[in-house]
């Protein structure tokens, strides 16, 4: 199904429903004017490991309880997140086909400091969006509205790790794709756009549109 907008919350490493939304329409709003949500992927990611899957989360400076914008939430580094993240990556992927041709571009957001979580996010995204060959301009929310019209799909809240949570999508369809664990863990559907990058690379934009329904 084709959607002239789609409304997404930010995501850190969005995982590949998320991603299929920017073959799904051409113009793509990310809401910045949302209360930060725990638990969701907007500070997180799931990979697969020799163990099987692994959710990789930012830590984000806590705010006394008060409700906060998710474009003025800080990322707390005092542990070492990037670090622990970056080896994560790199223990899960060194041997699948792809993570040499493009661990260099992705490893700098893992040394660099970015001060605000969504800033970091709209960054890693953008730089995903170009790996992967997929043009797409990338607006923000003004305010924050709720959408009732047959033109503008809204998955700010949609898209959750939570099973009880997360919203039938039948606009997305999770398609098999080559991972290197599947011999152990058989395909595991829906996990972050690093999955699909480092095992597909090129492949990846085609395996995307695979998943619209």
């Amino acid at each position: 199904m084709q959607a002239d907008t789609i409304y997404l919350s930010t995501a850190y490493c969005g995982n590949i429903q998320y991603f299929s939304k920017f073959i799904a329409a051409e113009k793509i709003y990310i809401e910045q004017y949302e209360n930060y949500i725990k638990q969701s992927f907007r500070n997180r990611c799931e990979i697969l490991t020799t163990n099987g899957k692994l959710s990789l989360v930012i830590p984000v400076e806590r705010n006394a309880g008060n409700k906060i914008l998710i474009r003025d939430v800080r990322i707390s580094y005092a542990q070492s997140w990037q670090k622990q993240h970056w080896r994560a990556l790199e223990t899960a992927y060194n041997s699948s086909p792809f993570f040499e041709y493009y661990c260099h571009d992705l490893k700098p957001f893992f040394e660099r400091k970015e001060k605000f979580l969504f800033d970091f996010n709209t960054k890693i995204t953008n730089k995903i969006l170009e790996l992967i060959e997929l043009n797409r301009q990338i607006s923000f929310t003004d305010k924050y509205e709720i959408f009732n019209t047959c033109f503008m799909f809204d998955y700010r809240e949609n898209i959750s790790p939570k099973a009880r949570q997360t919203k039938d999508d039948k606009t997305f369809i999770p398609h098999k794709y080559y991972q290197v664990f599947a011999q152990k863990f058989g395909f595991t559907p829906n996990l972050s756009i690093i999955d699909l990058l480092f095992n597909e690379g090129t492949n990846a934009k085609d395996e995307l549109a695979k998943c619209l329904n």
